[in-house]
C-alpha cells in the first residue's frame, strides 16, 4: 500500500465478517511473520501486522524513519484497508511506536497491549548512535552487516542463539527466511536496514518523542514484561528497580509480568502467542 516514500507491506490475517480487529507492531529487526503464532491462536481475529519502514518488504521506503513515522504508517494502512482496530498489539520497539500511534491517531488506538517494550529503558548516556545501537540490540544490530552463502547458513546461525535454544520450529524457520534478501551477487544479507535502525533507536532513546506521548497517554494500556533478554540473559530490557521507576512515573499503565519466557519467546513460540492470545482476549471481551 502507498504511504511517504513507497510502498509499505503489510500482512493481513483475516476473518469473518464483524470479527474483531487489532493492529500488530513487531519489533527493531523483525518483520510481520512475528506475528504468526498469534494468528494462528486467534482465528477469530482479524490482524493487520505492517512490516516497518525499513524492515523484511518494506526496506525499499525512502524518507526519514523514527517513531512518528512509523506511527504515520499505521494510520496510513488503518485508512488503506477501511478498518477502525479494537486493539494495538505491540512488540519490543513496536511498542515505542504503539504508544506513538495513540498520541498522534488517539481515534485509531482504542487500547494497547505493550508486549516489553514501550516504557523508557535504562539510559545510555554519553553513547554514538553506533554504541547505542550495539548497547542495547548486541548481535542482533551485527548481524545486519553480515552476508550468508545460504538460507540454510542463515538458519544455521540462528540455530546457536540462546534465545530459541527450546524454542526452535519450522514456523520460526519461516520467519528467519523471510528475513534475507538475495543480493546480485549471490549472497543473502538481512533485509533489516541498519541505518534505519540507527535511525529509531536513537528516536526511542535520546529524543523526546516517546516522553511527550507518555505524558499524555490515556487510552487503557497494558505492558507485559519478562525477566529475560535477547540473549536469553538476567535481567531483561527492564531491570526490576527501573522497571519499578518507569511504572510509578505512568500510573495509568498495568503492568504483567510472565516469568516464563525472554524478549523473544513471548512473542515468537506457540506458547507465548497462546498466553498473549488469551490476554488479547480478555482485552477484546470476546
Amino acid at each position: 500500500m502507498p504511504v511517504a516514500g513507497g510502498e509499505l507491506q503489510v500482512g493481513v490475517w483475516d476473518a469473518a465478517s464483524g470479527a474483531p480487529t487489532i493492529v500488530a507492531v513487531h519489533g527493531v529487526t523483525s518483520s510481520h511473520l512475528a506475528w504468526q503464532w498469534l494468528a494462528d491462536a486467534l482465528p477469530g481475529v482479524r490482524i493487520v501486522a505492517p512490516d516497518l519502514r525499513g524492515r523484511g518488504r518494506s526496506n525499499t521506503l525512502t524518507g526519514p524513519a523514527g517513531l512518528a513515522a512509523h506511527a504515520d504508517d499505521l494510520a496510513a494502512a488503518c485508512a488503506h484497508l477501511h478498518v477502525a482496530p479494537d486493539l494495538v498489539v505491540a512488540h519490543s520497539m513496536g511498542a515505542f511506536v504503539a504508544v506513538v500511534f495513540a498520541h498522534r491517531h488517539p481515534s485509531l488506538a482504542r487500547r494497547l497491549v505493550l508486549v516489553d517494550g514501550g516504557l523508557p529503558l535504562p539510559p545510555h548516556p554519553e553513547l554514538s548512535p553506533d554504541e547505542l545501537v550495539a548497547a542495547i540490540l548486541g548481535p542482533t544490530a551485527a548481524r545486519l552487516s553480515m552476508s550468508f552463502d545460504t538460507v540454510d547458513d542463515y538458519l544455521a546461525f540462528w540455530r546457536g542463539h540462546p534465545a530459541f535454544a527450546a524454542d526452535w520450529s519450522p514456523r520460526l524457520e519461516r520467519y528467519l527466511a523471510y528475513d534475507l534478501d538475495e543480493h546480485g551477487d549471490g549472497v543473502y544479507r538481512p533485509a533489516t536496514s541498519y541505518a534505519v535502525t540507527v535511525e529509531d533507536t536513537v528516536d526511542m532513546n535520546t529524543r523526546s518523542t516517546l516522553r511527550d506521548a507518555l505524558d499524555v497517554l490515556s487510552v487503557p494500556t497494558t505492558l507485559v514484561t519478562v525477566p529475560r533478554g535477547l540473549q536469553d540473559e538476567t535481567p531483561g530490557l527492564y531491570p526490576p528497580a527501573h522497571l519499578a521507576a518507569q511504572l510509578q512515573a505512568c500510573p495509568s499503565v498495568a503492568h504483567i509480568a510472565w516469568p516464563e519466557f525472554n524478549h523473544y519467546t513471548v512473542v515468537l513460540s506457540a506458547a507465548g502467542a497462546d498466553r498473549l492470545a488469551a490476554l488479547v482476549e480478555e482485552q477484546l471481551g470476546v
